[in-house]
């Protein structure tokens, strides 16, 4: 009697790649953020779009709260980029042709990432630690540069200043994809937004001479 075949093709076992996995997870997590928002966000739901056990996704991150916050790191990350280039020579840059870039940068990806832009400002607002944030460190370390310099006025207001521009920076896409329709319209209000903002910057709301006890009351005595 022949002897029945036991050989038997065998499947290479997987690579263990467990920086890979979690990048697949982080990735997919910032899909669901991207479309569903913060609300719509789950452990197990990231896993099966990512592919992975879901016992595996929760090795690597127990709750909702810790991808989260996860994917804020990853935002503050490209936000660096995005506004400040190479890390390596941001502090050799003339902090006067910072300005114009680091507007432009902010703007275009907040448009780009509506909302993983708007999860990170909320995270950032929310930490009771947000100096923790990379991007966060280093706008308000190069706003406080600025105020340092000639070209900067007197009695700026550092933090106030910076959250009200990242606010502003953030929130306005969602005014954008409510009254443009195409991608033109998207790209002309962003620029839109960024020449106001410079405006702003460069100018104030206000004529100082127009209001001379408001003016005083702020600092505008100091004034060169």
């Amino acid at each position: 009697m022949a002897e029945r075949s036991t050989n038997v093709v065998r499947r290479p076992r997987r690579k263990r790649d467990p920086e890979g996995t979690r990048e697949a997870i982080l990735e997919a997590a910032r899909g669901v953020l991207a479309q569903d928002g913060k609300e719509g966000l789950s452990v197990a739901q990231v896993a099966q779009v990512a592919g992975v056990n879901r016992g595996t996704a929760y090795q690597h991150f127990q709750t909702r709260e810790q991808l989260i916050e996860a994917t804020a790191a990853w935002v503050a990350e490209k936000l660096n980029h995005a506004a400040f280039g190479d890390p390596a020579t941001t502090h050799d840059t003339p902090v006067d042709a910072l300005v114009e870039k680091v507007m432009g940068g902010l703007s275009e990806f907040a448009m780009e990432n509506p909302e993983l832009g708007r999860v990170w400002l909320y995270e950032l607002l929310s930490s009771a630690r947000p100096s923790s944030d990379s991007f966060w460190r280093q706008y308000k370390e190069q706003m406080e540069r600025f105020t340092h310099t000639d070209f900067a006025r007197p009695g700026i207001d550092v933090e106030v200043h910076s959250v009200v521009m990242l606010a502003g920076t953030f929130l306005w896409p969602v005014w954008v994809r409510a009254h443009a329709r195409t991608a033109k319209e998207r790209k002309e209000m962003t620029e839109r937004f960024t020449r106001e903002m410079l405006r702003l910057s460069l100018q104030g709301t206000l004529r100082p001479e127009k209001f001379p006890e408001l003016d005083a009351k702020v600092g505008g005595k100091k004034r060169k």
